[in-house]
């Protein structure tokens, strides 16, 4: 349960969260802040209305993103309903993003398209401390399996992040921010067409000091991270165009470690570098009056990752190489009026290098959806989708989902969902510890749930219910030293959301999540909770624009305790987190802005013996041009 380190903890909540209702402003866009008109792309892989999905999705756009002034994406994430964020150290540092209390490496990540999960880490998850926020137009958080549109990895959800897309006249937007530990911040971006060509470009830069990766250390450990993204689309025909797609980032984190003599955690001189590489070109062909579209793509991801110590010397310690391709057709036809037909083929080939191994495998699927509307009111949604892995053979995985509108402003939804996350060519074939036999690991997962809009959507309330069954998991076996298909898991929970816009000027959002994760493997941790998944997560969220242009936001997040271990002897408290910021224009193309994040300087930790962030300022300027 919900457990603040003290009263004193509890009033500051308490008076927060009043304080939020009376201040400004959105938070963020859930699910239950989309409108009629919300179109969603990750629950199908097409195209598709918001009111005809029947699973949980979350929409952050970019508008949300500049109104919370955030950098990382993932404090973003960290208060959409379900979904749990830990991170070791400060920004920079290695951040894990979990859904509905599944494992980190059971999120699937994509970048425009371009399944970005690194294929050279033992788990092949995707780290989202070098995920910024500067090139990113929108967000999609899909909660729970979907593995017939998008494959491998997709047991706990999917985030589907979008960068800047082309604009029809020419526009412009900067800002670049200053604050706590010497951080500088700064991104930009500038979209236009001119005949058949559009695009897009955006360029980012952040530099921190940061603060020390061990939580009783005195050195502070810095990040540094430049990158980018560009969009290309050219129009031969109104039926026939290319979509060009390119995000690159080059990142360098400080750590520490365990430095000799004593091994033991503490400051020292290791850091990582990384260099990411995510590319796509697809021809989109339209037929039968535009009824049958069709999309021929490639999609490459390229990581490159190395450990440095300084008393080490200057060559790497580590480094890993991963790499994914992946050729793609889709077709999406309107048969009728009331039903729509999608399928679909891929082919992946992926492999990682370590410096001293080199392994490869390749991957064929087919998939086939179906998104049917007999009544006006009710859309219903199967597919299937079957993967045939040169390591473990094949695999066939099944869903399906409905939404019902009853009548206006209510809508109910249920789903039923598979995942499956293939093993890692690492968990296959690393030396000593790699087992080549091993199957992929699988969940089934039901939820339902409600939406109900009054008063002209200016209040939208929903409950979603969910119970989730992952079987065959890898997990290191102590027993051999190697990994095994030997782990089960449980988890179930409610999210509820809110959103309140009494006034055009106000916006208030607020959700909790309760979700109880628990180990169902045979042996000595049977039915103790899983590693750093709090069982209650609340957050709420305000905005208000005052007459004169003002903006004046807070956010409140507030996570219960957890445990850092599977046997559950170290206990991570619950924490309050209260950030304010406020928004100036100066003229139509001008702003100023500034926030303070952990207001109170609240003390705590995600992660074991691994630091956070105490109170800190940041102040900035933006400017936009339309």
């Amino acid at each position: 349960m919900l457990k603040f380190s003290s009263i004193r903890n509890g009033a500051l909540y308490a008076s927060a969260a009043l304080g939020a209702l009376a201040l400004p402003g959105v938070a963020q866009a859930q699910e239950a802040a989309a409108g009629d008109d919300e179109i969603v792309v990750t629950a199908s892989g097409v195209e598709q209305p918001a009111e005809q999905v029947g699973q949980a999705v979350t929409v952050i756009d970019r508008a949300e993103i500049e109104r919370r002034q955030a950098i990382s994406l993932s404090d973003l994430l960290a208060t959409v309903p379900g979904v749990t964020v830990t991170r070791n150290g400060g920004i920079g540092t290695l951040t894990t993003v979990r859904i509905r209390g599944a494992e980190g490496e059971h999120t699937l990540t994509l970048i425009d398209g371009v399944r970005v999960n690194d294929p050279s880490s033992p788990g092949g998850g995707f780290d989202f401390a070098n995920l910024l926020s500067g090139s990113v137009e929108r967000v999609e958080v899909l909660r729970g399996p979907n593995s017939v549109p998008w494959g491998s990895q997709a047991i706990g959800g999917v985030v589907n992040v979008i960068t800047a897309r082309p604009t029809q006249g020419l526009g412009l937007r900067g800002n670049v921010e200053y604050g706590d530990n010497d951080t500088i911040f700064a991104s930009g971006g500038v979209s236009g067409s001119s005949g058949i060509l559009s695009g897009s470009l955006t360029g980012g830069y952040l530099k921190s000091d940061g603060i020390s990766a061990y939580a009783r250390g005195t050195e502070p450990d810095g990040y540094r991270q430049y990158g980018g993204s560009a969009r290309v689309e050219v129009a031969f025909a109104p039926n026939l165009r290319l979509d060009l797609r390119g995000y690159f980032a080059d990142s360098r984190s400080e750590l520490d470690g365990f430095p000799p003599p004593t091994y033991a955690f503490a400051d020292n001189g290791e850091y990582s570098t990384a260099q990411e590489v995510y590319g796509y070109a697809g021809l989109h062909a339209d037929f039968v009056d535009g009824r049958f579209r069709n999309t021929l793509a490639f999609a490459i991801a390229d990581i490159n990752r190395d450990n440095f110590d300084r008393a080490a010397g200057t060559a790497p310690i580590f480094l890993a190489r991963g790499r994914s391709e992946r050729f793609t057709y889709q077709g999406d036809f309107q048969a009728v009026e009331a039903v729509r037909l999608v399928a679909g083929a891929e082919h992946e080939d992926t492999r990682f290098n370590d410096g001293v191994n080199f392994k490869a495998r390749g991957v064929t699927s087919f998939y086939g959806e179906a998104i049917v509307t007999p009544l006006a009111n009710l859309t219903v949604t199967g597919g299937v989708r079957h993967d045939d892995d040169q390591a473990f053979g094949a695999h066939t995985t099944w869903g399906a989902n409905a939404v019902y509108s009853p009548w206006t402003g209510t809508s109910v939804r249920g789903s039923y969902a598979e995942g499956f996350k293939a093993p890692t060519l690492y968990q296959l074939y690393a030396p000593f510890y790699g087992t080549d036999s091993l199957q992929p690991e699988t969940a089934q997962s039901y939820d339902v749930g409600i939406e109900q809009r009054l008063a002209g959507n200016a209040v939208v309330a929903s409950v979603t219910w969910f119970h989730r069954d992952t079987t065959n998991q890898i997990d290191f076996d102590l027993g051999t030293f190697t990994y095994q298909n030997i782990a089960r898991t449980r988890a179930s929970g409610v999210e509820l959301a809110l959103t309140l816009r009494p006034v055009e000027a106000l916006t208030v959002v607020a959700e909790y999540s309760f979700i109880d994760s628990e180990n169902r493997s045979a042996g000595g941790n049977f039915g103790k909770d899983l590693a750093r998944r709090p069982r209650e997560k609340v957050s709420l969220s305000a905005d208000y624009r005052l007459p004169f242009g003002l903006s004046l936001g807070a956010t409140v997040l507030t996570v219960g305790d957890s445990f850092n271990d599977a046997g559950n002897f170290t206990r991570l408290d619950g924490y309050t987190l209260v950030s304010i910021r406020a928004e100036m224009p100066i003229g139509e193309r001008f702003s100023i802005y500034g926030r303070v994040e952990n207001l109170f300087d609240e003390r705590y930790q995600t992660v074991a013996d691994y630091g956070t962030l105490g109170r800190a300022a940041y102040g900035g300027i933006r400017v936009k041009l339309d």
